[in-house]
């Protein structure tokens, strides 16, 4: 069993709390709120009318405006989930974020969009790009930044939506994760940008309000223009077989603290934006 440093625990346990209090209600209610392991409320669940357990967590819903949910309950309408790639191209497209619909005074990043291929992550450590598995329809990826500005350095993020064929190839994906940061702490994306110290953290069923699934990783950033060494943070979760993932790269003059209010805000917008496409 591989413990997790003291450092970034705190970090994880705290950025859980961010993320989650991002919310501000259950997005499937229509709000605007952010981004498993089954766990002992989970297994136990509700019942149906039957008498049946659904598998899902006994709801407490609070009376207090803007409360979180006791669980999340949506579910993807079977005849809105994509079945064709041309589908899947269509839902990833409409749910990444644009420049207007993330967080003030974003811009694109250049390159700004891509699709069509799957990272690949070998004992190198050295990212690289291959042909979409015959799992997934699509993925597309997003990328903008927070000029440069008053002191500040330039802030990059990134959004990625993926439609796989089912859900468990999406679950495989949140599960294969969480196991990259462990076998590469020290990762390379190209260009002379450089991860490390990397850690990822899966948040327990019963803590997640607006997805099926969700993790969160942590660590520091290097790169050109990225005056030394930065705070990275990075978020995917799991709504039905499509996956969402946020990824902020820090910059001079921003604490860890906005980073993951950065996140938070855009996991939030994705992920209702995906059920708008599912319900």
């Amino acid at each position: 069993m591989k413990l997790m440093p003291v450092g970034t625990r705190t970090v994880a346990v705290a950025a859980a709390g961010v993320l989650l209090a991002g919310c501000g209600g259950s997005a499937s209610k229509g709000g605007d709120g952010p981004d498993p392991k089954p766990s002992g409320s989970a297994k136990q669940g509700s019942r149906a009318a039957d008498g049946k357990k659904t598998g899902k967590p006994d709801a407490k819903e609070s009376t207090l405006p803007g409360a979180l949910p006791g669980a999340y309950e949506f579910t993807p309408n079977p005849a809105r989930v994509p079945k064709s790639a041309d589908r899947a191209r269509k839902l990833t497209r409409s749910a990444a974020l644009g420049e207007a619909d993330w967080t003030a005074g974003m811009v694109r990043h250049a390159p700004y969009e891509s699709g069509g291929s799957w990272p690949v992550l070998p004992d190198s450590c050295v990212w690289t790009r291959s042909a979409l598995p015959s799992g997934v329809l699509d993925s597309f990826t997003r990328r903008l930044d927070i000029p440069a500005r008053d002191g500040r350095g330039r802030v990059q993020g990134a959004v990625t939506v993926t439609v796989h064929r089912s859900v468990a190839g999406a679950d495989r994906e949140i599960k294969d994760t969480v196991q990259e940061s462990f076998r590469c702490p020290r990762q390379e994306l190209g260009g002379g940008q450089r991860l490390s110290g990397l850690m990822s953290l899966q948040f327990d069923q019963k803590d997640v309000r607006n997805a099926d699934a969700s993790l969160f990783e942590a660590g520091k950033y290097t790169g050109p223009e990225s005056g030394g060494i930065q705070d990275y943070v990075w978020t995917k979760s799991r709504i039905g077989p499509v996956t969402t993932a946020v990824s902020v790269k820090g910059a001079k003059g921003y604490q860890n603290s906005d980073l993951l209010r950065i996140a938070a805000e855009g996991g939030a917008k994705v992920l209702y934006r995906v059920e708008l496409e599912l319900k």
